[in-house]
Parts: structure tokens; sequence; C-alpha cells
């Protein structure tokens, strides 16, 4: 059988070859930053889960792979120093959660628009959360979740961040939002994004309504 891309960079990772996942990636004929991220990053960290949950591979592994993952997109999408919107959003995991790369996957294709982010990556107490949307007020503030016993903490967000007197948007996503039903844990007051082609379809959308709403 034919090893895939995803397969391949999978094995790159948790071979710890920063080097050769970099220029793996950088030899894909579709640089597309959402094609790279649904076509290979994705399945390929999706893989190594896997292979984690049914310990065929070890926890040392799976944070040898997480962190060359980072690496590489890191180095494929640096931080742009120019925005071409006033739009702010902030991201992080709730507190406790270490799984950040979706999330970081997300705060780049909002900087891909344009968007001023702020990026806070993995387990972000509530309170330090709240201050910062407090005194930035960001439009949106986009959460993840990846481990069931963290789903009351969700709800504790959602409320909290919800009602700040600028009423920012809340998207919630991670791994639980495809494999759960995280409406009674978000009061009705957040977006559940499954996947990011729903985050960049609601990118575009959300987008195109705030134009039209300016003219």
């Amino acid at each position: 059988m034919a090893t895939s891309n995803a397969e391949k960079l999978a094995r790159l990772f948790l071979e710890g070859n920063q080097a050769a996942a970099l220029h793996f990636i950088k030899q894909q004929p579709n640089q597309n930053r959402m094609s790279l991220f649904q076509n290979l990053f994705t399945p390929a960290m999706y893989l190594i889960g896997d292979l984690w949950e049914n310990n065929e591979i070890s926890v040392a592994d799976e944070h040898l792979a997480t962190g060359v993952c980072d690496f590489v997109l890191s180095r494929l999408f640096q931080i742009s120093t120019e925005t071409t919107s006033d739009h702010k959003s902030m991201f992080f995991c709730l507190q406790g959660e270490q799984h950040y790369l979706g999330i970081k996957m997300i705060n780049s294709l909002f900087e891909e628009n344009g968007w001023q982010t702020r990026y806070f990556g993995a387990s972000l107490p509530l309170e330090y959360a709240l201050k910062t949307a407090l005194q930035w007020k960001p439009e949106v503030i986009g959460l993840s979740v990846s481990i069931v016993y963290n789903l009351p903490v969700l709800k504790n967000y959602v409320r909290t961040l919800s009602a700040l007197p600028h009423k920012p948007v809340i998207l919630i996503g991670g791994r639980l939002a495809e494999k759960y039903d995280l409406i009674p844990y978000t009061n009705h007051q957040g977006i559940i994004m499954k996947n990011l082609d729903e985050v960049d379809q609601w990118l575009n959308t959300y987008t195109v309504e705030r134009v039209n709403v300016r003219r």
C-alpha cells in the first residue's frame, strides 16, 4: 500500500527531523495555507494521536512530534507585521489543555485574512484571558477543548467571556468539537467549529457581512 503524504509527514515529525519536515512541506505543489492544514498537518497529527492512543508510541514520542510540527508551522507562516483590517481576535486553550496546534492553525488563518491576533497557546487560566479581553476588546475569542473532563470548564469560560461588555463572538473548537455535542456546555452563546473548513467558511462569511454593514 502506498504511503500517503500525511503518513510521510507524521514519520518525519516522530523522527524529530525539523529540517526534513520543513523541506517536505515546501516541496508540496499546493502551498495554500488551508490546503496544507487540511491535507497534511491535521491528518498527520491525527495519525500520531491514534498511535499514542493505541500505545504504539510513547508520550515522549508524541511530544517530540508536536514540537516539530509547531516548529514547522512557525517557520512556514511567520507573523506578518502588517494587518489589513481593524478586526481583532485572540486564541487559546482552556486551562489544563496542552493540545494547541489546532488553535494555532486557526489563529494563522485569521492572520492570513488580515486580522490582528493574539495567540496564547496552551492552558490559559480564565482570569488572564478575561483581563486581556477586557483591555484589548477582541471581536472574536477562540477557545480549544480536547479533554472530556474540561467540559464543565468550557461552560465557565463561555459564560464569562460572553458576558463581556463589548460582546465578542466566541468560537469553540478542538478535538471534542467533532466528537461530542458541546451545545449544553456553551450556554447557547458560542459557535462550535468542528473543523478548519468550518472556520474558514465562517471567517469568509463574517468578513463579507462586516464589509456589507459598513457600506
